[in-house]
């Protein structure tokens, strides 16, 4: 019997799964080398030490992060508001809970969460910055990656008129200053344990100028356009 399935797998396989893939590999949702892969390695540098608990990752979308820190052996719950940013779709990779963390119905406690180059899409940041809190334990952590400016906010980079990239994006992205930090830092009870700056643009902003491959760790005091931030849940 197992022979007979794993021949029927392997038909269905080569005859209909892998001209999917072989055609998906050709259209990659991101054609070029991106600050993904930066945003992964520091989520792995803190979560390979810090995680033992169950990991919330926030605004999945289409991607297979959850399915990646799955098979690493960590307990992940998906969530994305799809009928908005994603309108609807189908993630091959993961189970995705249908769930708005600015107005979240999911009651679970994590030790952990991560929301990867998602927080920036998000209006009402603070209120999703106050949930997240509330759905950690005590001490729980968060990995935030977002487009940053250590003095300036925009709203919506994409629409800035200097901007090279994103002109005809559908959402917002913003791009957050130390001011938004420390107003979500002054909300709930989150210290900062880790943050690394990134030079992904040539141009002074977050979609200025020609991306820089790979994107360069610079400092605060540089020119960057991305954070990485490790947030802790303090006791009290």
């Amino acid at each position: 019997m197992k022979k007979i399935i794993l021949e029927i797998y392997n038909f269905i396989g080569s005859k209909y799964l892998n001209p999917l893939l072989k055609l998906e590999q050709k259209k990659r949702p991101f054609p070029i080398i991106n600050e993904r892969a930066t945003e992964y390695g520091f989520s792995f540098k803190h979560l390979r030490k810090l995680c033992t608990g169950k990991l919330l990752d926030i605004g999945t979308g289409r991607s297979s992060w959850p399915h990646i820190l799955s098979t690493c052996g960590f307990e992940v719950m998906a969530i994305d508001k799809m009928e908005d940013y994603w309108r609807s779709y189908f993630n091959r990779h993961y189970k995705i809970v249908n769930d708005d963390i600015t107005n979240t119905k999911t009651k679970e406690k994590f030790q952990f969460a991560t929301c990867i180059s998602v927080l920036e899409h998000i209006p009402n940041h603070k209120e999703a910055i106050i949930n997240i809190h509330k759905l950690l334990e005590k001490e729980g952590y968060l990995i935030l990656t977002f487009p940053y400016n250590e003095t300036d906010y925009h709203e919506n980079i994409y629409k800035h008129p200097k901007a090279s990239h994103g002109q005809n994006a559908s959402f917002v992205t913003q791009v957050f200053s130390r001011n938004e930090i420390n107003d979500w830092l002054t909300v709930t009870s989150f210290k900062i344990i880790d943050q690394e700056y990134y030079k992904v643009f040539t141009g002074e902003f977050w979609a200025m100028g020609e991306r820089i491959v790979p994107c360069l760790q610079t400092n605060d005091m540089a020119t960057h356009h991305l954070t990485c931030i490790l947030l802790q849940k303090s006791e009290n």
